[in-house]
């Protein structure tokens, strides 16, 4: 049903709380701004584009008559655990250190409330006798949503008569207390806030040092290694990319992440020398977790941009019994309203149930999905045609799923035991013709692949005093597979199986980790980490070792050492090619296999500031290439194989990493990071070369500043800026004289010279800008998000010109807006 005026103008004063006339007063405005012709045109064809700026306008100017007897307030309330067991502390206690007499103490259960708590940034403080304090910066409190925190306190290792007080905030280190470098917890707020995160943890993470960001895909490549090499976890299993549109720009990456930071909590992030519980990684960890929802009020979120919409909700399933929901689901504007055909269309789903009782434990269910499609298509005016592309047309359906049932088990207040059995799920269907130029159409690719996992990974915990922490854990996983990719040689000739395969192997795996504090200042995380590849009885046995030594109460020097391997994409194994009768000619590969070494220098300039140093080396060996050629995996961005690999490649990245990093305080933080590396792969020929992703230097600025704003300073303002000024893309000289040779004029590459050549290095520039109105129990947040304002140029390539006849460079400036609108209530 269509709406006119007065329905548009009813639908702005219910959602926005204000009159009809106050709506009337809005749209005239925008009227006299854009034309009253070009502002209903916009309704006609994307009535919710008008909304979502009438929305934001009325409440912008009406907003401030909302809250006139005070600031609102929120409730903070969580739980205080011990950082090793994560058993709950009773009787600790909590405060505001920014707010004097806001306190309270943890009940029999560790869990506490601190009530009638003013809207704005807090700093709330955790402290219990034996344990080192802890402190949580920079927590957002809004009129909306009661926040809920876990805080993790470390026991002291020092006699009582000797104890030194260093309180430890949530900004320091990573959550996995066995972590010794290279890690850094990703706080859920940031990825609403930083500047270039799009509400994106991957996108997030690259204002971290040691990784280098694209534009045009989330891709992750850590220390010069391809994004491909990053495992993504969930809920502690291992689960497919789970991007929009994965792996069709690179391979690791896509377009956004299908994690919704409505329903994300803290995370860690790994970039080397990670503990020994992380296996089937070589570059690079993603370790995310779903957050519980609130378990004593509903809570709802809606949100509109041009991205897409989204609707979050969380609440009580039992208050009797602290049972909880919460789930977020996403729809793309282009979807919606669909725009150009719905030639970009996803959305996604995220939710997580959890189960708490009184004497078998804690359960969750909990999962993650996304559905994409993409269509792109060819140009049919023929005197048009220039490249190869314009006269092709493809479609493509992307699936992803991933979920589980979790059980938590204390057996006492220093044992816990905790299981998970899960599933995941992939396919992708794809095809793409080419048409000539009586426009008849002639395949040249045919894709039709799915991938179900089912695991079951479980991990005891013991504590056995403040000095000793041990974990042990096993992973089963039965890998189930049917894919068929097929490829023509040539236009116009028959399409030829290229990957095929149908049947199930399992990739098993164990560790051993523990944390032994060796006197006051020095803590020694040690293990083992091993896997059998069932599909060749290929297996790993991998040491894993870090030492910490606390030098000063400001300084800290750390040293990691681990081996790590990781199996190939399943399609890899089933390679087929002519003159092999059929045969996977990859099916006996071994694993890629890396060497991390790790020096970490740690200071504390203030309880603000931090400075942290790591300088890395990182060497590879076993890896997967092309014979006689300077083909690597290391340097895989395409989603499929078709050649036979052996086991004789290796790499080596060196590099430093550097960030000095201001917390929030007074509205403003900064971080700087830098990262300078060198990237190398020696190849099947022998020859040492650069890696694809070698961009040798990554320098990150990040500021924000915000402000509190309306008559009790109630709202809002933030302001962010992230600046990126990284080495260019590499890439490999054309051969003309092979180009003109091939039957389809595809560009070919003088192998000799991989990566050999660099563009120009490139200047990104990001920014955010929202300004969030605190009504009681309603907020309203209006944001402005842009991705390289700067118009940097990504290279994707060459290509041949008909109509020239010359090889152009592809390339390409990906600038993207979001603007959008939140209420939460």
């Amino acid at each position: 049903m269509k709406m006119n005026k007065t329905m548009l103008l009813e639908e702005v004063a219910l959602r926005s709380g204000v009159s009809v006339d106050e709506c009337g007063v809005v749209l005239k405005t925008l009227e006299r701004v854009l034309s009253e012709e070009l502002t209903w045109k916009m309704y006609r064809y994307g009535g919710w584009i008008l909304l979502l700026i009438a929305l934001f306008v009325s409440v912008a100017a009406f907003g401030q008559t909302a809250e006139r007897k005070g600031r609102p307030v929120q409730t903070i309330r969580g739980i205080v655990v011990d950082g090793d067991s994560k058993y709950p502390i009773p009787y600790a206690t909590v405060k505001l250190s920014d707010k004097e007499g806001v306190g309270t103490t943890t009940d029999s259960l560790g869990r506490f409330t601190l009530p009638q708590v003013p809207v704005g940034r807090h700093t709330v403080e955790a402290a219990f006798m034996g344990y080192e304090p802890g402190i949580f910066r920079e927590i957002l409190v809004t009129s909306a949503k009661e926040v809920y925190l876990e805080i993790p306190l470390k026991e002291s290792v020092n006699e009582l008569n000797e104890v030194v007080i260093r309180a430890r905030t949530n900004k320091e280190e990573a959550m996995n207390k066995m972590a010794t470098t290279g890690a850094r917890m990703l706080s859920v707020e940031e990825a609403s806030r930083y500047a270039g995160g799009f509400d994106d943890p991957a996108r997030l993470v690259s204002a971290f040092a040691g990784v280098a960001p694209s534009v045009s895909s989330n891709g992750i490549s850590i220390h010069g290694n391809a994004p491909h090499l990053l495992q993504w976890r969930l809920e502690d299993v291992e689960i497919p990319n789970p991007n929009h549109f994965a792996d069709i720009a690179t391979l690791g990456g896509g377009i956004l992440s299908s994690l919704s930071s409505q329903v994300l909590g803290n995370s860690d992030f790994f970039t080397g020398a990670f503990p020994a519980e992380y296996g089937n990684a070589v570059s690079g960890v993603f370790d995310m977790k779903l957050r519980n929802g609130n378990n004593q009020k509903n809570e709802n979120t809606i949100q509109v941009g041009i991205m897409g919409i989204d609707v979050a909700s969380e609440g009580p399933l039992s208050k009797k019994h602290k049972a909880s929901y919460i789930f977020n689901y996403r729809y793309s504007t282009t979807g919606l309203l669909n725009l150009d055909g719905g030639t970009m269309d996803y959305q996604d789903l995220n939710f997580k149930l959890n189960f708490p009782t009184r004497k078998a434990g804690t359960f969750s269910v909990w999962g993650t999905s996304l559905i994409d499609k993409f269509k792109s298509d060819m140009e049919r005016d023929t005197e048009k045609w220039e490249y190869l592309g314009d006269r092709s047309e493809s479609k493509d359906k992307q699936y992803m799923a991933a979920g589980g049932i979790s059980h938590r088990y204390f057996f006492n207040n220093d044992a816990s035991l905790r299981t998970t059995v899960a599933a995941t799920y992939s396919q992708l269907d794809g095809g793409a013709s080419l048409f000539n130029h009586a426009l008849e159409s002639t395949p040249y690719m045919d894709l039709e692949s799915k991938h179900t996992n089912l695991i079951l990974t479980t991990t005891f915990n013991r504590k056995f005093s403040n000095r000793f922490t041990n974990k042990t854990g096993f992973t089963y996983t039965a890998m189930f597979y049917d894919m068929n990719l097929s490829i023509a040689p040539y236009e116009a000739q028959s399409l030829e199986t290229v990957s095929q395969g149908n049947g199930n192997t399992s990739l098993i795996s164990a560790y051993n980790s523990s944390s032994v504090g060796l006197g006051e200042r020095w803590t020694l995380n040690a293990g083992i980490y091993g896997q059998l590849l069932t599909l060749n009885s290929k297996w790993s046995v991998e040491p894993r070792v870090g030492l910490k030594w606390q030098t000063a109460p400001k300084a800290t020097f750390a040293l990691a050492y681990g081996m790590y391997s990781r199996m190939e994409k399943m399609d890899v194994y089933f390679v087929k090619m002519k003159g092999t009768e059929n045969k996977s000619v990859n099916k006996d590969l071994d694993f890629t296999k890396a060497q991390h070494l790790m020096l970490s220098f740690g200071y504390k300039i203030s309880d603000r500031m931090n400075l942290k140093i790591e300088p890395y080396i990182q060497l590879l060996h076993d890896v997967p290439v092309m014979a006689d050629s300077s083909y690597s995996v290391l340097n895989r961005s395409d989603f499929y194989v078709e050649d036979a690999l052996v086991n004789k490649g290796r790499g080596r990245n060196v590099g430093i990493d550097i960030t000095l990093e201001r917390f929030l305080e007074k509205g403003l933080y900064y971080m700087i990071s830098g990262s300078w590396f060198d990237s190398r792969y020696r190849g099947g020929d022998g020859v040492w070369y650069n890696t694809k992703f070698n961009r040798n230097y990554v320098i990150n600025g990040l500021i924000g500043k915000e402000w509190m704003l309306g008559r009790n300073k109630q709202n809002i303002l933030s302001v962010n800026l992230k600046l990126t000024l990284q080495g260019g893309d590499r890439y490999s000289p054309f051969d003309r004289e092979a180009t003109m040779n091939h039957p389809d004029k595809e560009v070919q590459y003088d192998e000799t010279k991989a990566f050999s050549k660099q563009y120009s290095p490139m200047f990104i520039g990001n920014y955010t800008v929202s300004y969030r109105i605190n009504k009681r129990k309603v907020s309203h947040e209006f944001a402005v998000k842009g991705l390289n304002f700067t118009g940097a140029k990504e290279h994707y390539g060459h290509e041949y010109n008909v109509k020239t006849g010359k090889i152009d460079a592809t390339d390409g400036s990906t600038v993207l807006t979001n603007v959008s609108y939140k209420l939460e209530f």
